[in-house]
């Protein structure tokens, strides 16, 4: 374990994504796993079933982060193109991963065989690597610093779990949270100057109407359970001396 924060990038492909037409689960389920690694998840992006567009996404998220996660576009349809398009942002040719092949054979032999969609599964960025899939048969797909995963949220987690221990993270975040019928705009420079004195720690600021009033919760972050205690202690501090009444835990 380090001190060193460690960041994953997310591209979400697909257009029923974009279109309303299913409503993804994997932004959350990615990042909740990726805590309990110790990796934040710095950004995300949800980008369409074009080459171009995920390519573009590919590279500017595996560049700026230690990591990258892509759910979606990995099945055996003709817009299934994520391998491709990862393909192409690396640099390298498409190939038939012979494992992978294998397995998709065993899993369809009472199935009605493999055929030319099916194999499609199997195609895999040259140099790559099988993320297991007990689920389904077909597998995820890891090179470099790129995991790629199915869109379908329960086989999206049953290759997360076969990922579990295996990525360098750093020191997982923790949090706090107090809230109130507080405006947040009444106490925007006092939040400001107690996150610029403690460094180690972020200061999120979540405003809500609830019962015909304004209100926020706060909630610090911080990989350090002092860093933490000291943030929070200065935030309830600044909240009693302003004149609100708060209340630990959020409301």
């Amino acid at each position: 374990m380090t001190d060193r924060i460690f960041t994953a990038g997310l591209v979400v492909i697909g257009d029923e994504i974009l279109s309303g037409r299913t409503h993804d689960k994997n932004i959350a389920q990615v990042a909740s796993w990726l805590q309990v690694q110790g990796i934040r998840l710095a950004e995300v992006r949800v980008v369409p079933d074009v080459i171009e567009r995920i390519v573009e996404a590919v590279n500017a998220l595996r560049e700026a982060n230690d990591y990258l996660f892509t759910t979606g576009g990995i099945g055996p349809t003709h817009d299934d193109i994520t391998v491709d398009a990862v393909a192409e942002a690396l640099g390298v040719d498409v190939i038939i991963h012979p494992q992978a092949r294998a397995t998709l054979e065993r899993y369809y032999a009472d199935k009605g065989g493999l055929n030319e969609g099916r194999l499609r599964m199997a195609r895999v960025p040259d140099g790559a690597e099988l993320i297991p899939n007990r689920m389904s048969g077909a597998p995820g797909i890891r090179i470099g610093n790129i995991h790629l995963m199915a869109g379908v949220p329960h086989i999206t987690a049953g290759m997360l779990d076969a990922l579990t221990g295996s990525l360098e993270g750093g020191a997982p975040l923790i949090s706090e949270t107090v809230g109130g019928f507080i405006p947040e705009s009444e106490v925007s420079t006092m939040l400001r100057e107690v996150e610029q004195a403690h460094e180690n720690c972020q200061i999120g600021s979540y405003p809500f109407f609830r019962e015909g009033k304004v209100g926020s919760n706060f909630v610090v972050r911080s990989t350090d359970r002092a860093d933490l205690d000291a943030c929070m202690k200065d935030l309830c501090d600044g909240l009693t001396k302003e004149g609100f009444e708060f209340t630990h835990g959020g409301i």
